[in-house]
């Protein structure tokens, strides 16, 4: 079952001996924020407001910012039953109380669902390919988040994203190509495992590279202030050092 800390606002992975080596992305010239989530991780959706103003610092002070999917529960498999869906109205009127962020319950009304986080994240890696801007995929990101937390809409269909494709000006027929391809498939994989590696184990995670050397800024929910506080504090003792 899901594992969802309400004290750390973290939702975190199984336990795996996936061990897999690898790297962050190829440092850039300037510092990076790496934001690492799972679309369908509550804890996820509600710290979305505080990331868009974080990219939004970001973006007006000259950092980097990427967005990453680590994969909470690809496969899924959780029994659909009166226990599953009772942790998750819990969880998520729990994330409402401390976030505001809305949520419609109406995806705990379903018959039978599989809580599969695979779909979700493999099309945040399938826009990644086609959309070089990292405002627009963290806006399709957080567009994935409101059609399946308020909507109640199931990820696991591909007419999901049709107008989440044209908010994002991406033709939904290219988007569908890449989102059914095997490629996309070996690809999103890769993505989970590099995440694993950077030793990320729940969402949400933003970390800091700085000169080749990464900083945990938080793992779990936090707030706008309190992470742009934590840049700047790493920034001003990286320029000292330096």
């Amino acid at each position: 079952m899901l594992n969802c800390d309400a004290e750390t606002g973290v939702c975190s992975l199984p336990e795996t001996s996936d061990n897999t080596a690898s790297h962050l992305p190829a440092s850039t010239v300037v510092p990076a924020v790496r934001y690492i989530g799972d679309p369908m991780c509550s804890w996820c959706w509600g710290i979305s407001p505080a990331l868009k103003e974080v990219a939004t610092y970001c973006q007006k002070h000259g950092l980097d910012f990427s967005v990453h999917v680590g994969g909470l529960r690809p496969g899924g498999g959780d029994a659909w039953n009166s226990s599953f869906k009772a942790f998750l109205r819990h969880e998520w009127e729990n994330i409402h109380r401390v976030t505001g962020q809305p949520f419609g319950f109406t995806i705990l009304d379903e018959a039978e669902f599989n809580y599969d986080t695979e779909p979700a994240c493999r099309a945040v890696v399938t826009m990644s390919q086609l959309q070089e801007s990292n405002q627009v995929l963290l806006a399709f990101f957080s567009g994935i988040q409101r059609r399946f937390y308020v909507d109640g809409a199931d990820p696991k269909q591909p007419t999901f994203y049709q107008a989440l494709c044209a908010e994002a000006g991406v033709s939904y027929e290219d988007f569908l190509k890449v989102f059914q391809s095997s490629e996309v498939k070996v690809a999103t994989t890769q993505e989970f495992q590099r995440c694993r590696s950077w030793g990320i184990r729940g969402f949400p995670s933003i970390v800091l590279e700085v000169n080749g050397q990464v900083t945990h800024l938080a793992s779990g929910y936090t707030t706008a202030t309190t992470l742009i506080e934590k840049i700047e504090s790493v920034l001003s003792n990286s320029s000292i050092s330096s």
